[in-house]
This record gives C-alpha cells, structure tokens and sequence, in this order.
C-alpha cells in the first residue's frame, strides 16, 4: 500500500505519529516529565547511545517539543526541559505506559538461552 502524502500532511493522527512515533523520542520525553534533565541523565534514564540522544534531542528542540538551557560554568552544563508543547505529549505517554502494563508481557533479559532438553542448575 502506498502512503498519500497529501492524506499523511491532513490527518492529525499521521502528523502526531510521525513526530512522537520513535521508540526513543517516547522515552526521553518520558524522562523530561520526570523534571528538567542533563545529557548524562537521559543517557542513564533511556540506555540511549551518546549519538542517537543528540540527534533525538536536536529534532526535539527543532520541533518545539524541549527546550536546551547552557549555563555559563566551567565545565559547561546544559539542562533540557519540557516545552507546553512537550507536556502535552505526557498524557499520551502515560496511556501507553497503562496500555503496555496491561496488554503486554515484560520482555525477558536479553542473554543466552538455556536449551529445554538440558538440566537447569538447580535440577543439577
């Protein structure tokens, strides 16, 4: 099926999905509704790799979701908040986080799986 662009451009849902629809935009802007935040912060808060977090934080600046404050110290520290229009977003994030406990399983931890047929360590 072929998107329509012109459909895309006229309908709030495709306009809203495309500006919040990546999986990290969600969770930095979950970790913003948390209080204002620093870079290291939202590296922590997400698990988001160093080049990804600045390029999501610059798209979410260009779009009006966060602001960026820089303060004047050695060495330099930059604050990122939400905007009116990134709070806004919170409550949608909230539904999706009630919709996830509610409907979806946690994923279990990544790591290397223990075949069926062979004893577990406590069976040993």
């Amino acid at each position: 099926m072929r998107r329509d662009a012109h459909h895309e451009a006229s309908c709030p849902i495709a306009r809203a999905a495309r500006l919040l629809g990546d999986h990290w935009v969600l969770l930095i802007l979950r970790e913003l509704g948390q209080g204002n935040r620093r870079f290291h912060e939202l590296l922590d808060g997400t698990g988001i790799s160093p080049a990804v977090l600045s390029q999501r934080l610059r798209y979410l600046e260009a779009e009006g979701l966060i602001s960026r404050h820089a303060y004047a110290q050695v060495p330099p520290r930059v604050e990122y908040e939400l905007t009116d229009k990134g709070r806004a977003a919170l409550p949608l994030i909230e539904q999706l986080r009630e919709y996830g406990e509610r409907w979806l399983t946690p994923e279990p931890p990544e790591g290397p799986e223990v075949p069926s047929d062979e004893p577990t360590v406590a069976e040993v």
